[in-house]
């Protein structure tokens, strides 16, 4: 089957989430990823944990299928001459080590362009190559407070909130695929590859997006709504019967829909909530009739009642209600695979729906070193050269 990326081979130095979450899109896209570990295996998340399944970690399995594994131990000599050769091989080099850990080790930018001018480099750090705060180690947890989404998240009760998952690496995953993908396509004109500086704190202040927009904008510091929008209203959940759901009215006309269904249909010709403005300013006003609306019914009828009207409706699911969710079903959000110690494992798939170049599921998340032999050999070592390499702790 062809695929998006066949033929592009990424070297992959990185560990924990981030870095691993991009080069496995890119690995899902068709590209061979080459994971690099110090012998017995580095990646943090290896033993992050429980869950376990036969001592196997769920945090290592959710970012690293579609991956080779190869240990090296880079503090060595020879070892730094193994990514030197592989490097003269692949399109792509991405690490996640701390600013200057790179170049200390004599594989910086630098010298890997040197080696094989084309190779796009991209670095993932906290905080970025440049500026006050490089030598800074950076954790997801450290960046959303610094960047400003904690002081968002949450509600006037509740203190600053992170969000539920390490989404400050999640984003910087997805812009290094970006920044990847875009340096490849500029080499197919230039011949030459580049270096993309990319850093967690710069890609969560990104996200601010429309928040951001209305301080700098205004100067005035946000408040934190919970689940409500800072400039739509209605926009927020709300409780029913026997359970939650989240209402999104968009416009002016879903308004009035919304105040019919709930046999208030007076609400939308009153002034205060007849349009959006109206109704951000109003908002605890209109918050509060709504609420004791929606506690007269179940979350069931809600539903049937919005789709009725085409009105924007979302029930607050668990994980178990998404696992069985027959929209997440039928787009195969959801895969098994087998992994040679796990066993059969349910892992969530690609969101990447492409017509002529899906992506596939090749192989399991690596043991630390299995594939190292055949990759050895490749660039030319020799069996007993191999086994050398792994007494001397090389490999």
């Amino acid at each position: 089957m062809e695929t998006a990326l066949k033929g592009r081979r990424i070297l992959d130095l990185t560990r924990v989430l981030a870095g691993p979450y991009c080069s496995m899109i890119l690995g899902d896209l068709g590209a061979e990823v080459i994971k690099i570990e110090a012998p017995g295996g580095s990646d943090e998340t290896r033993c992050w944990g429980p869950p376990f399944k036969n001592g196997v970690s769920s945090y290592f399995l959710c970012t690293n299928r579609n991956k080779k594994s190869l240990t090296v131990n880079l503090k060595k000599p020879e070892g730094i001459q193994i990514i030197e050769k592989l490097v003269q091989t692949c399109d792509v080099v991405i690490h996640n080590f701390k600013t200057g850990t790179m170049e200390k080790l004599g594989i910086g930018y630098d010298r890997l362009k040197e080696i094989h001018p084309g190779i796009v480099f991209c670095s993932i750090t906290g905080f970025g190559e440049t500026g006050p705060y490089r030598d800074r180690p950076g954790y997801d947890f450290i960046i959303q407070a610094m960047s400003g989404l904690m002081s968002i998240t949450g509600d006037e009760t509740s203190g600053p909130q992170k969000l539920g998952v390490a989404i400050t690496d999640i984003l910087t995953g997805l812009y290094a695929c970006i920044g990847i993908q875009s340096a490849l396509l500029e080499r197919e004109v230039s011949g030459t590859g580049q270096k993309i500086d990319l850093s967690l704190f710069d890609s969560a202040v990104s996200a601010l997006v429309n928040i951001g927009s209305n301080y700098l904008m205004t100067g005035h510091l946000p408040e934190r709504l919970g689940s409500r929008h800072a400039n739509i209203v209605p926009y927020q959940s709300f409780y029913t019967k026997d359970g939650e759901i989240v209402i999104a009215v968009g416009n002016d006309r879903q308004f009035m829909q919304l105040a019919e269904m709930l046999g208030k249909p007076e609400l939308g010709s009153d002034k205060k909530f007849n349009s959006n403005t109206g109704r951000v300013e109003n908002r605890k006003e209109l918050s509060a009739i709504l609420q004791k609306l929606f506690l007269k019914e179940n979350t069931s009828f809600w539903e049937q009642a919005c789709l009725a009207r085409n009105i924007p409706f979302g029930p607050i699911q668990t994980l178990e209600d998404v696992r069985n969710d027959p929209q997440l079903k039928d787009r195969e959000m959801f895969i098994r695979m087998h992994h040679p110690q796990a066993g059969a494992t349910s892992i969530i798939g690609s969101p990447l729906k492409l017509s002529k170049t899906p992506v596939t599921y090749r192989t399991a998340p690596p043991e630390p070193g299995a594939d190292s032999a055949v990759l050895l050999s490749e660039l030319g070592y020799a069996p007993n050269e191999i086994q050398r390499l792994k007494k001397g702790e090389i490999i």
